[in-house]
Parts: C-alpha cells; structure tokens; sequence
C-alpha cells in the first residue's frame, strides 16, 4: 500500500520539508576544513529543535545521531564523531530528516570541502542532475520506474559528457516518505521504464540517486551504519522529498525562490 495524502497533509509535509532545507542550507555555510562531523551534527539538531521539529535520524532503529555526514568513500550512514575532522579537499554527504506534527522530511546534498579535483565536482553535479531528472519524470500517470529509467539515463548520460562511467550504488534507493521515514515504495536507481505501480496525486517519493567514481559495490562498516565504497572511490549522494500532484512534481524539500 503508497500512502496518498491530501493536499493540506502535503502542505504539512512542505512545513517539514523546508526545516530539512533550511537545516542543510545552514550546514553548508559552516562546512569547512577544521570542523567535525559532530559539530555540523549539534548545528543540525539545534536548527530541527529551534523549529518545532524532531530530528527522525536520531534514534532511528537505534541511529545515534541526527545527520547523517558521510566523507569521500562513504555512500550513505556515516555517523558524526568528533574525531572525523574535515580536511581541504574532502567531499562531504549529509543527509537530514526532520518530523514536524507527523510528517516527515528528507533530503541530503553533497558538498566540496575547499577545493576538490574537477572530477570530483563533476560527480556531484551528476548525481544531483540525476536527481532531477527522477523528479521530473515523477508524474501522474507513470510508472514507478519511469524514475529509476530517468535517474539512469540521466546517470549515463553524464559519464559520457564527463568521460567517466559513474557507478549507480547497488542496494540502495529512494522511498516512499510521509507519516514515517520509509515508507513503500522502494524506488531502485536503475531500471527498465513501465514497471512497478502507476504514480497518483498524492504520494511522496524520496528520489535519492548516489553515484560513485568508481564500483557500484559496497562495504558496511564494523559500526553497523557507515556504507563505504568496495573499491574505497569517492561518492555522491543527492536527495530530495517530492510530492506527486496533478500540477507536476512539487520539491517539499526545496528552499522557496
């Protein structure tokens, strides 16, 4: 069952989105070089707080922060600590996910430290262009891996403008998001377009590609969480949480123009 909700329940659900974004556009401008991970971790979780929101990482299935920050070959659940210190020419993901009177939101951006190689920059450029392309694709009438098709192509399209070929991270994707975190359904980064159930106003979709400089194969750390890169490349992670409406797809985790 893809939870559909009501257009006063997706505007609740934009309330939430825009404390994730204003969260991450405030992580942004305090990442650089010399400050740790758990320093980004407090700004986050004073900002969610300081706005009537909870933070939905924390505690998650016993999560133990409310970022998640996650530096060159980590893909995904990197946990802050105080001794992951940022250095120039890291590059950084942070994912973030607030609650407010029940709904969730979710989003995640990825951010150079400094300066880093062009190659680099490009991948983050690419997954969040694939990241777009998902959304765009995320229309009334579709099919759900419409998206995946469109967060694929867009994938491959890249690493032939770049010369690369980027690796789509095997085993993680995006999902259904509203009264919880995860919800169904799951949407695969990649896959043959018309499959899976047709898309209706209503359902919210977290689209989050990531990419890689490298394999599409991962390790998960002793620590339970952190996902790492099997050939130890670089990665990027973007996402963000969409509405599906009978307008086209509305970005609930977007700053407002």
């Amino acid at each position: 069952m893809i939870e559909i909700k009501s257009r006063g329940q997706l505007e609740a659900m934009r309330a939430a989105g825009l404390v994730v974004a204003r969260t991450l556009a405030l992580l942004a401008s305090h990442t650089k070089a010399g400050v740790s991970t758990a320093e980004l971790d407090e700004l986050a979780e004073q900002s969610i707080r300081d706005a009537g929101a909870i933070p939905s990482f924390k505690g998650y299935h016993g999560f133990p922060a409310s970022i998640c920050a996650s530096v060159n070959e980590q893909v995904v659940h990197g946990i802050p600590s105080r001794t992951q210190v940022l250095a120039e020419g890291d590059l950084i993901s942070i994912d973030c996910g607030a609650i407010l009177d029940g709904w969730h939101g979710d989003s995640a951006i990825t951010l150079p430290v400094g300066s880093v190689t062009e190659g680099e920059l490009k991948l983050s450029e690419a997954t969040r262009a694939s990241m777009v392309a998902g959304i765009e694709a995320a229309v009334v009438g579709a099919r759900l891996s419409d998206i995946s098709f469109a967060i694929e192509t867009a994938t491959i399209r890249a690493g032939e403008e770049h010369g690369v070929e980027y690796g789509i991270v095997e085993g993680y994707g995006g999902h259904g998001i509203g009264t919880k975190m995860h919800m169904d359904p799951f949407l695969p980064n990649h896959g043959k377009p018309g499959k899976g159930p047709r898309l209706k106003a209503g359902m919210a979709i977290a689209i989050e590609p990531m990419l890689t400089l490298g394999t599409e194969r991962t390790v998960e750390l002793d620590d339970g969480w952190t996902v790492i890169t099997a050939d130890g490349s670089r990665a990027a992670h973007w996402e963000h949480s969409v509405a599906i409406t009978d307008d086209g797809p509305w970005v609930l985790t977007a700053l407002d123009d």
